[in-house]
């Protein structure tokens, strides 16, 4: 929906507003034209209601509202004397329309000092979990929210079963555009497996000013821009075509920025031709081809556990089985290889050939090129930068075009070419000027990562967060109590050095504090 659109939308949600609670008003004391008066009416309700003023606020915070609407209709209800399980439930399943029949055809008795207790112990307990989804949703929508590292495209700096922590505020929090949605849920609900969203209407992309920008390095929490999977991980090809704040969560290094040009040789990231700089704790991975010479046994089971390599290694020939393939190794894991009797070569495996996969079109912008070791230059677009649009050009930005930015008006982009001509929206144009930033993101396992290079630029309206903190690790391999993996327990994700462990010290506080609490309440008992 554009602009203009949730203009008319709000104007009438406040007609509808002053035709159902006009009379409200008036018998509360209230002039009925207070009703009419947008935002303004919502605080005079608060008032004739019983509730505090502040409560407005929530009225206009995208999923906190959809909570806080049926609350407003159950306490507007009750200030007129309905206050039956029967006037409760229409209230709610009419979607406040219930409201309408009481205010046009039932005597209005406004109760000025009614009580706001909870009548009974089931009263209360609803009460208390309203306001605790409240509170977590806001949590969840506008400063941290729960992840779990699905893949292995980061390992060693994060690894499958990492829960984490995922700050919106370093970036700045996304307003969300899905307006109506389960809280707290993402794409589907748990359990049952079905949206949990509706696709109408959408706000506009909005974000709240962040700590920090995205730069060069940075792990970052993102929406996959071309999911149309119905649900990650679904093998049965059912196609879903979702909203950006919807789309599946991916998490990659931020290895290119706005403005930057971005090429991979021999597997290396060079940006404006000097090679990227890696954090301590990044460790890119990468194939390699290990010669056996056949006659020396090795402990290969002790060796891998001792070099923590957790990706496949396949023998490449049965019958000779004198050639291992690791599918993912670091630098430090290859020199350690090559020093093991019996192994008379480590080799790392690079592309130099045209990606022949998807018929030759395995690499984005799909063009027949280039390879995932061998790619670029390529420019990551920066908002309001201007670049030449020529047939050649294209394909490096015709996706942003025609799917990440739009018309003034919200509608999509019309994109047509002939021969050598490009019209957009009917015009003949020679350049584009982009509306936002983009960013290239790829995995520190090179060979076991599907991003940027397969599927191009991550749009800044697609950006969810920063990964920060590591709550637990649950390693799916492990047994008993090693299945948690402690060293990794209440670690930071970014950070000079190697990971460090604050469990102890949250263990030794957790203990001081119900130590402390123990004795405080003895000694407020001995002084009673």
């Amino acid at each position: 929906m554009s602009v203009y659109q949730w203009f008319i939308f709000f104007l009438l949600v406040q007609i509808v507003h002053f035709l159902g609670t006009w009379k409200l008003y008036e018998s509360a004391g209230r002039k009925s034209w207070e009703a009419a008066i947008p935002v303004y009416n919502a605080i005079v309700l608060m008032k004739i209601i019983g509730r505090p003023t502040w409560w407005t606020i929530l009225l206009f915070i995208p999923i906190i509202n959809l909570i806080m609407f049926p609350v407003i209709w159950v306490e507007t209800l009750r200030s007129f004397g309905k206050r039956s399980g029967l006037d409760t439930f229409l209230g709610i399943v009419t979607l406040g329309f219930y409201i309408y029949y009481v205010n046009y055809t039932q005597k209005l008795n406004y109760i000025a000092d009614r009580s706001l207790s909870p009548e009974n112990k089931a009263a209360d307990t609803v009460s208390s979990l309203l306001f605790a989804v409240i509170v977590a949703t806001l949590v969840h929508t506008y400063l941290i929210q729960p992840y779990t590292i699905p893949t292995s495209s980061l390992e060693k700096s994060l690894l499958v079963g990492d829960f984490l922590f995922v700050s919106k505020m370093n970036y700045g929090a996304r307003i969300p555009m899905t307006t109506v949605a389960l809280p707290m849920v993402h794409d589907s609900i748990p359990l049952l497996q079905k949206k949990s969203y509706l696709t109408w209407p959408q706000l506009p992309y909005l974000r709240l000013p962040g700590i920090q920008n995205i730069n060069r390095t940075d792990i970052v929490v993102f929406n996959w821009p071309v999911d149309t999977v119905y649900r990650f991980f679904d093998t049965s090809k059912r196609r879903a075509f979702k909203p950006v704040d919807k789309k599946s969560n991916y998490v990659k290094r931020c290895v290119g920025i706005p403005g930057d040009n971005l090429s991979i040789k021999d597997g290396m990231i060079y940006i404006d031709g000097k090679l990227l700089e890696l954090p301590e704790r990044a460790k890119p991975q990468f194939s390699y081809k290990v010669s056996l010479d056949g006659k020396t046994p090795i402990d290969f089971e002790h060796l891998l556990k001792e070099m923590d390599v957790t990706d496949p290694v396949l023998v490449t020939d049965e019958t000779r089985r004198d050639t291992l393939l690791f599918s993912a190794l670091t630098a430090a894991g290859a020199e350690r290889l090559k020093n093991v009797p019996g192994i008379t070569s480590v080799t790392r495996q690079i592309s130099r050939d045209v990606d022949q996969a998807s018929n030759g079109k395995g690499v984005f912008p799909h063009i027949n090129k280039w390879n995932s070791d061998n790619y670029g230059p390529i420019y990551v677009p920066e908002k309001g930068k201007t670049v030449a649009l020529t047939t050649e050009s294209l394909p490096f930005y015709k996706t942003i075009i025609t799917d990440y930015e739009t018309k003034e008006n919200g509608d999509k982009n019309d994109l047509k070419v002939t021969g050598n001509e490009i019209r957009l929206n009917g015009k003949v144009v020679k350049d584009y000027t982009f509306q936002q930033n983009y960013y290239w993101m790829m995995g520190d396992n090179r060979h076991n990562s599907e991003d940027s290079r397969y599927w191009g630029f991550v749009p800044e309206n697609h950006i969810v967060g920063k990964p920060i903190f590591i709550w637990l690790s649950w390693d799916t391999n492990g047994k008993g109590l090693n299945k948690i993996r402690w060293d990794r327990v209440f670690t930071t994700v970014s950070g000079e050095g190697q990971p460090q462990s604050y469990f102890k010290y949250f263990l030794f506080a957790l203990a001081a504090f119900f130590i402390g609490e123990y004795f405080w309440k003895k000694r407020k008992e001995t002084k009673n």
